[in-house]
């Protein structure tokens, strides 16, 4: 049966074949390759990225002892300024990459009263605005599809609260509204990740993100008490850590080739085929 196919399909196809001896060179007619459709995927390169973004912020804080009716409120302005650089893992799987660069924002917390009135405080504040700036450092993951892409990012952050803006009631002590008490701790860090989308018009990508930062620094020290506010004796160690979630968009330029070779490369390559390797003596 094997042979019986294969004298059939070879039947077939031999007015369209030719064997030129001695050579055996493939020969294939007009009207095959008329007909034939070659297509050719061109390989990402190990390229690099750089990016300004904007974006808007929702912030809140986890308290320990829990506070209740924190909510998240939106902090305009988030800026942020990115290197991207991307390479092959094993040389072979396109799919890889680092970010590092620098950003601007916001964290903070807002207390809403509860169905009586009452309204929760940190020391006299029921609202509070710091502003940070921040040096994240992520891995990234992404898929391309031409023109698009997918992004996932994971990594951490450190970052330093250059400002606060903070108010309250009556009894809130208003020289600590634009100031830092001593037990406030101004370095900050932590975690952050999120999910991204892209649309790459070569050379220029735009990026559609949304990241959460989540703090592992607390805003003051565990094991401050602030007689003002701390009536109770009992010893607490109290917390206070920012999560935010951050939406942006960006523009980003490609600072290399996306895909296929520069005009230096080229014509690289093309020195070395005529002159070969050159060596210092």
């Amino acid at each position: 049966m094997f042979l019986l196919v294969s004298g059939t399909a070879w039947a077939g196809i031999r007015d369209t074949l030719e064997f030129s001896r001695p050579d055996s060179t493939l020969v294939f007619s007009d009207e095959y390759l008329d007909t034939v459709s070659v297509h050719r995927q061109k390989d990402i390169n190990d390229y690099s990225l750089i990016g300004l973004n904007y974006g808007y912020t929702f912030s809140s804080f986890i308290f320990n002892p829990v506070k209740t009716n924190a909510v998240f409120t939106g902090r305009p302005n988030y800026i942020s300024l990115m290197y991207t650089h991307y390479s092959k893992m094993f040389d072979v799987l396109p799919y890889c990459g680092f970010v590092i660069g620098a950003q601007f924002g916001h964290e903070g917390f807002t207390f809403k009263a509860d169905d009586d009135g009452w309204i929760s405080d940190v020391d006299g504040a029921t609202h509070c605005t710091l502003t940070v700036i921040q040096i994240p450092a992520m891995c990234q993951i992404h898929v391309d599809f031409d023109p698009c892409k997918i992004m996932v990012n994971l990594g951490v952050y450190g970052g330093y609260r250059t400002a606060v803006e903070r108010g309250g009631g009556p009894d809130f002590e208003t020289e600590f509204a634009r100031s830092f008490r001593s037990y406030e701790r101004r370095f900050d860090y932590g975690l952050q990740g999120g999910l991204g989308f892209g649309i790459m018009f070569d050379p220029i990508e735009i990026h559609f993100n949304c990241m959460a930062l989540w703090g592992w620094s607390s805003l003051y020290a565990p094991d401050y008490v602030n007689p003002k506010y701390h009536k109770d004796p009992q010893y607490y160690y109290r917390y206070a850590t920012p999560i935010d979630i951050v939406a942006s968009v960006g523009i980003n330029f490609q600072l290399s080739k996306r895909k296929g070779k520069t005009t230096s490369e080229i014509r690289k390559e093309a020195k070395k085929r005529v002159y070969g390797e050159i060596k210092d003596n």
